[in-house]
């Protein structure tokens, strides 16, 4: 390692460490490579440019920010968690399966943990705590653990970067991640049937069975966006950037025309808060693009990839080692920062083992996610915290069962690489 390197790297983890928002922290430390390395610094603007000329895909990226939104805005999540009231709220513990339920849907339309948690998360832990049967500790923990399902389903923000740092199929990608979504979801809904038995939870109210056809027509059009988009990239109609688009023009068209739900003035304060948003990833990919130059330059990740490979280590154990050590980064960075900055260093090296890419980037972002509510700095916890103003503690306490079984569903993952492959390899792929 060179000394410029070695000042990036104080700087971009000193500038962290301050509280310095990661993407500028990573352009001033890119920034004080070139310098101290007599490079021209114009060259960060050349790479960024570059970069994003090269990356037609990363419009996908705040297209789906701005169908989140407008989901979110309109009244198509309200329809959505009915339904899932109607088809799962009839059990023990029936609101807990409807938060996990309706993450499940919803992710097919946001790609982002926090959009589920602080947009549809947020109601949900409402309408628990106003029965009296959670504590508001169980409702918030339950909703940031199945918050963590929503890049995990297409559509997923998180892997259209991981498609980008990592030459793979979006769609692939797309595709691997609906079963392990599943996964994380049947697990999750296990440990509250569990605990809702232990503790002896009441039943909810119960929406009679002829109310399910009319619940279910009102929600039919929202439900049938995930279906658009995956038939819009596998079908060969669509690029998954058009396809972003559509999302969006879908969204747009099912709030504003069909539901009637949005108004001029709220749709404004959507684009502006897509806007803004979009700026924030666009500003860690922008650093991204300087820092990944910076670390070909300096060899890093042959280095990496030989002095493994030298070790002869078996692809399991560099599994279990990366995803400890993405669990652990994903407490106190974002999976945009992960998967644009650290990622890169160990590709060579999973492909040098014979890892397949698309597995492995799966396990990425889910381990990213899961990362999201590890206590004490998991973001999730914080923005459930901030938006309903339910103690940390609180949501502390009842998260160690629910992160326990999504480790277990990670475990599974690990160890079963077919499983996460196998629905790609019906479409074609030929990893």
């Amino acid at each position: 390692m060179s000394v410029e390197f070695a000042i990036c790297i104080a700087t971009l983890l000193g500038l962290a460490a301050i509280g310095t928002p990661i993407g500028y922290a990573i352009l001033i430390a890119s920034i004080a490579y070139l310098t101290v390395a007599g490079m021209d610094i114009a060259l960060a603007s050349e790479k960024i440019l570059q970069g994003l000329l090269r990356s037609f895909v990363l419009l996908a990226v705040p297209l789906f920010i701005v169908a989140a939104n407008i989901m979110n805005a309109g009244s198509i999540s309200d329809r959505l968690l009915k339904f899932c009231v109607a088809l799962v709220g009839r059990f023990r513990g029936g609101l807990g399966h409807v938060n996990v339920v309706a993450s499940l849907i919803f992710s097919g339309m946001s790609g982002s943990a926090v959009a589920d948690a602080a947009g549809i998360g947020k109601i949900i832990i409402e309408m628990m705590a106003k029965t009296g049967h959670y504590t508001r500790g169980y409702a918030a923990a339950i909703t940031a653990a199945s918050a963590t399902i929503g890049p995990i389903i297409p559509p997923s923000i998180p892997m259209v970067l991981y498609a980008l740092v990592s030459d793979q199929s979006i769609g692939a990608l797309f595709l691997a991640g609906i079963v392990p979504g599943l996964l994380m979801g049947a697990a999750l809904m296990f440990m509250n049937a569990y605990i809702s038995k232990k503790r002896n939870f009441e039943c909810d109210e119960v929406v009679p069975l002829y109310e399910m056809p009319r619940i279910t027509m009102r929600a039919f059009p929202a439900l049938m966006m995930p279906a658009i988009l995956l038939y819009g990239i596998y079908g060969g109609v669509t690029t998954p950037t058009e396809a972003a688009a559509i999302a969006a023009l879908y969204a747009l068209i099912l709030a504003g025309l069909f539901y009637r739900t949005l108004s001029f003035k709220t749709l404004y304060h959507i684009f502006v808060d897509s806007a803004r948003s979009s700026a924030a990833v666009g500003i860690v990919i922008g650093g991204a693009f300087i820092l990944n130059y910076i670390v070909i330059t300096e060899n890093i990740p042959r280095t990496i990839s030989n002095s493994l490979v030298g070790l002869e280590i078996s692809p399991i154990y560099f599994l279990l080692a990366i995803n400890a050590f993405i669990l652990l980064l994903g407490c106190v960075l974002d999976a945009t920062t992960i998967i644009l900055v650290i990622v890169p260093l160990f590709i060579p090296t999973a492909e040098a083992l014979g890892i397949d890419l698309v597995h492995f980037g799966v396990l990425i972002v889910v381990n990213s996610m899961i990362g999201l509510i590890t206590p004490p700095y998991g973001i999730l916890l914080f923005v459930i915290n901030a938006v309903t103003g339910i103690p940390l503690r609180e949501i502390i306490r009842e998260i160690w069962g629910f992160l326990g079984v999504l480790l277990v569903a990670l475990a599974i993952m690990v160890f079963m690489p077919d499983l996460i492959l196998w629905l790609p390899r019906v479409f074609g792929y030929q990893g």
